[in-house]
Order: C-alpha cells, then sequence, then structure tokens
C-alpha cells in the first residue's frame, strides 16, 4: 500500500519513513500541508499520517482539504501530535481524521494502528462490488464503454458543486458526496431483467418495447430494497436504491416509474438524471451520434424545470468545464474524443 508521511522536522520524518518502510508500504514523503495534498490528489495515496504543526498548512486543515477534495478512494488519515487533551483529539477528529496518535510514537503502538487502518481500507472492498455488479448490466450493451464512470465523475461533480452554492441543501454532506460516487453506477442495475430483444434492439423502441424498458427502474429498485431489507441501516444501499428508481423522473412529474413531481423526487435521483442524460446526449449509439458539448448543453437548459431540477441545471452549468475534461479523459472513442476536445475549446 502507498503511504504518505508529511512532517517539516526531518528527524521525525525520517522515523516515520524507516518505521513504515520497514512494515512493506511505498512511502511518499512531505514537508508540509501544501505539498502533501499535491501528493494526495496526484497519486493513489491510501493511507497518511501527518504531524499537526507545519508550516503553510496545518495537519488539521489538510485534513479538511482531503475530506473536501474527495478523492477516489478514501484516505485514512493519522494525525501525529504533541497535544492529549480529549479537546484536541476532538478538533482532529472533527476535522476529518480517523486516529491521533501522541508523539513521540511508540512503533509498536504506530504499528498496531497502522492495522486498523489496513482493516477500515479493506472495506473498500464494497466499492467494487458495487461496481461489479453494476457493470453486469453494463456489459449486456456493447455500445456503453465507458458509461458508468462518466456518470458515476458527472454525479460527484453536481454533488460538489451544490454543496458550495448558496442556500446548499443540508443533505449534502460529505457523506452523500461519497455515496452518491459509489453508487450512483447502479442507476441502471434493472437492466439486467430487460429481454435482449428490447435491450439490444438497434433503433427505435416501439411503445409496448420502450413500457417493458422502463420496468428496469422497478427491477433495479426492487433488487436493491431485497438487500435493504437485510441491512436496513445500509445507507449506501438506500441511496442506491432511490437512484435506481427514481433516475427517470422529471421534475414536471412527466417521467416514470412514479410520476414523482419537484423535490418528491430524492435528490440523488435528480442529479443522476442530469449526469445520465448528458452523458447519453454527448454519446455515440448505433442509432444516434454523440452531440458535442454545446448542443448537450443547450438542451440541458432547454428542459431545465421541465425534465430537470433547475438547481442542478444551474450547478451543471458552473462545472460544465470539469464536465468536458472528465468526457475527454473517459472516452475510448476517438472521433468522440476529438468532438470532445473541439466542445472544450468552445466552452473555453
Amino acid at each position: 500500500m502507498r503511504a504518505l508521511i508529511v512532517d517539516d522536522d526531518e528527524f521525525s520524518l525520517d522515523m516515520l519513513h524507516n518505521a513504515m518502510h520497514a512494515l512493506g508500504y511505498e512511502v511518499l514523503t512531505a514537508r508540509n500541508g501544501c505539498e502533501a495534498l499535491r501528493l494526495v490528489r496526484e497519486h493513489h495515496v491510501r493511507l497518511v499520517v501527518t504531524d499537526w504543526e507545519m508550516p503553510e498548512m496545518s495537519g488539521l486543515e489538510f485534513c479538511r482539504q482531503i475530506r473536501l477534495d474527495d478523492p477516489d478512494g478514501y484516505v485514512y488519515t493519522i494525525i501525529l501530535t504533541g497535544r492529549d487533551q480529549p479537546e484536541h483529539k476532538i478538533a482532529g477528529l472533527e476535522a476529518g481524521a480517523d486516529d491521533l496518535l501522541t508523539k513521540p510514537f511508540n512503533p509498536a503502538e504506530l504499528t498496531v494502528r497502522l492495522k486498523v487502518a489496513e482493516r477500515i481500507l479493506a472495506l473498500e472492498t464494497r466499492d467494487v462490488a458495487l461496481f461489479a455488479l453494476a457493470k453486469l448490466a453494463e456489459s449486456r450493451d456493447p455500445e456503453t464503454g465507458a458509461h458508468l464512470e462518466r456518470v458515476q465523475a458527472y454525479a460527484r461533480l453536481l454533488a460538489q458543486t451544490l454543496s458550495a452554492m448558496p442556500s446548499p441543501s443540508p443533505e449534502i454532506t460529505p457523506e452523500f458526496i461519497r455515496l452518491i460516487h459509489q453508487t450512483s453506477p447502479l442507476h441502471d442495475i434493472g437492466k439486467v431483467g430487460i429481454p435482449d430483444a428490447v435491450l439490444l434492439k438497434p433503433g427505435k423502441l416501439n411503445a409496448q418495447e420502450f413500457a417493458i424498458m422502463k420496468t428496469h427502474a422497478e427491477l433495479g429498485a426492487s433488487t436493491l430494497s431485497a438487500a435493504l431489507d437485510r441491512f436496513p441501516h445500509a445507507r449506501f444501499l438506500q441511496i442506491g436504491r432511490d437512484i435506481a428508481l427514481t433516475h427517470h423522473e422529471k421534475f414536471d412529474g412527466k417521467g416514470y416509474p412514479r410520476g414523482l413531481v419537484g423535490e418528491n423526487i430524492p435528490l440523488c435521483g435528480r442529479i443522476v438524471a442530469v449526469a445520465d442524460v448528458y452523458d447519453a446526449l454527448t454519446s455515440r449509439r448505433v442509432y444516434k451520434p454523440a452531440l458535442p458539448h454545446d448542443e448537450a448543453r443547450a438542451i440541458l437548459i432547454e428542459q431545465s424545470g421541465q425534465h430537470f431540477d433547475p438547481r442542478i441545471v444551474d450547478a451543471f452549468l458552473k462545472s460544465e468545464h470539469a464536465f468536458v475534461e472528465v468526457r475527454a479523459r473517459l472516452t475510448n472513442d476517438e472521433v468522440e474524443d476529438q468532438a470532445r476536445q473541439a466542445s472544450f475549446r468552445k466552452v473555453a
């Protein structure tokens, strides 16, 4: 596992480096929070051990920024500090640290704390299982490409942007952002129950076929509800179920399967609706070409207040540069990639 240690004291940095390297970690080092934040963003760091007192950015602010960034994969953070009063521990945990270790550290205690971190990080295999489950549905449609990855990235972008807008919904917490990123790939899980003759038809569906296709929302929700019955307190299953059920609802009540209106549609469903439709518009299919970003943008604006929650369309407009960048990064089609680059120049 790759780990990052952060300390402005060279002696402490060397001690930590030697101890963690001996335990088999690939160790990166930084001497302040700003440098450390750059390394977390540029490398797949899963574990951080940081000093509290540092120049430029303290260990507390560093932890807060990690949680705000919400990088792919959870980052387990241990703060090293000479402060051992209860209020200091509370401040560290509130900043987003997972654990605090008192200086000077005991190597045996550090080893035990790192083993705890490894157990916690191992729980993220749940994310892998969820994504594999979602890929099962996607694998039946060879045209979807990196659809799940893009919708996942778009949904997180929208949630992050909404959290920074004036008067954000109290529902949009760092945990909500993490969970919508984790569970948005489940939006079409119900398609595993749709017959191939309908799902793989290379053209427009007739009324009867479309009625069958629309059942995927209820099918997906039923599948996840069964799991939720077994684990009723699993928040990720609750959000996954709501996304599967409501990502085709429309803000004006003309969507399916329930015809929900406005804020009666769960926020997660309203967010994924924008992410899913944007990706569908900008993706090539047998029956249609990929639209450039500016045309997809115009459609989202036109449907604001009808298909889409206007506030989420506003969040899209505030983050559209990032949408174009995600699209360029997560497309494997050369023609589409060229279109995305052209769109980026127009947006820029």
